[in-house]
């Protein structure tokens, strides 16, 4: 996976889920096709951290059931930063156990907030591209 699909109103929905959240970071899945986001399941922060996360395993165990349910897949788990860059933390390269998912990061730390995707494999990561026009009008 080189870029991931996300519709500029699911852009507009993290973005708005960070900032509901903040001062704690936020976290939530998104399902779909391929490397295309369709659905957007924002999941509760059992941490409630303003520097890490963490899903509670009954809640995403109900969530992944109603993913297959739509017969979608996971495709991204996302998280925000709220003071830090919309990058991965070494405890998120340490934590990311899916190699075939996108791990999306949005930062609050300037005043417009910034998201950015990244596979993270063996602890190795690179940036995706993330592709909105697809869905838009021109």
């Amino acid at each position: 996976m080189k870029s991931i699909k996300i519709s500029r109103q699911h852009i507009d929905r993290l973005i708005q889920h960070a900032r509901a959240g903040a001062p704690e970071e936020v976290c939530g899945i998104l399902a779909g096709t391929d490397d295309e986001v369709s659905e957007v399941f924002e999941m509760a922060n059992t941490e409630h951290s303003p520097v890490s996360y963490f899903m509670d395993p009954k809640e995403q165990f109900q969530v992944m059931k109603a993913i297959r349910e739509m017969g979608l897949r996971m495709v991204a788990i996302y998280h925000s930063h709220p003071a830090s860059e919309a990058f991965p933390s070494a405890k998120d390269v340490r934590l990311a156990f899916y190699d075939d998912l996108a791990y999306i990061i949005i930062s609050l730390m300037n005043d417009e907030p910034v998201v950015r995707a990244f596979s993270i494999k063996e602890g190795r990561v690179e940036e995706l591209k993330i592709v909105t026009a697809w869905m838009e009008c021109p």
